[in-house]
């Protein structure tokens, strides 16, 4: 695995938004997917009014907002998740949107040991597995809200994901991100 400095994300709502945010701040070139030029410029406003509320509470100097607003892209383009390390899918809580996403994800992201990781809390990770050929690669990576301030994560495997898998997802969020991970 590289040094998961790839990162995209599926969906700029609330928890997307927040990932994107963490993972910008972190460091990582961050392209975020939303369906509609409209979402993606409310998810690229919820990034910004974040960066710059932690400006105003003296929790982030300047220079750091700026260089993290650098290092993030909102586009309803789905190809600019080809070249992404890791893709973190959040979306609507709907079985069917979830899987329709891990198909279009399998097809796309072209990292061979890409991982790629739902937002889920209550969809069984086997179930969007299965939509990919990729099944081992599949891990919940589940963010707690308001992701830029709470530091869990919740690590949910399948029976299909491999060992690799949820060590690099844990090496993720734990070195990348400075989150405290929980299984």
């Amino acid at each position: 695995m590289g040094d998961m400095s790839r990162v995209g994300v599926v969906g700029c709502g609330l928890m997307g938004s927040g990932i994107a945010e963490v993972a910008a701040r972190a460091g990582c070139d961050v392209v975020a997917v939303e369906a509609s030029p409209e979402a993606a410029e409310a998810g690229r406003n919820r990034v910004v009014r974040s960066l710059d509320r932690a400006v105003g509470a003296g929790k982030l100097p300047e220079e750091e907002r700026d260089a993290a607003l650098g290092r993030f892209l909102v586009t309803v383009d789905r190809e600019a998740m080809a070249d992404r390390e890791i893709v973190v899918e959040a979306v609507v809580e709907d079985e069917a949107a979830k899987v329709e996403v891990f198909r279009w994800l399998d097809e796309t992201v072209a990292e061979e040991l890409a991982l790629l990781a739902s937002n889920t809390s209550s969809i069984p990770i086997m179930k969007l597995a299965m939509a990919t050929q990729r099944p081992a690669q599949v891990v919940g990576i589940h963010f707690f809200n308001p992701v830029p301030v709470l530091k869990l994560v919740e690590l949910v495997t399948s029976l299909l994901t491999s060992d690799e898998t949820a060590a690099e997802a844990e090496r993720f969020a734990v070195e990348r991100l400075g989150k405290s991970v929980i299984r």
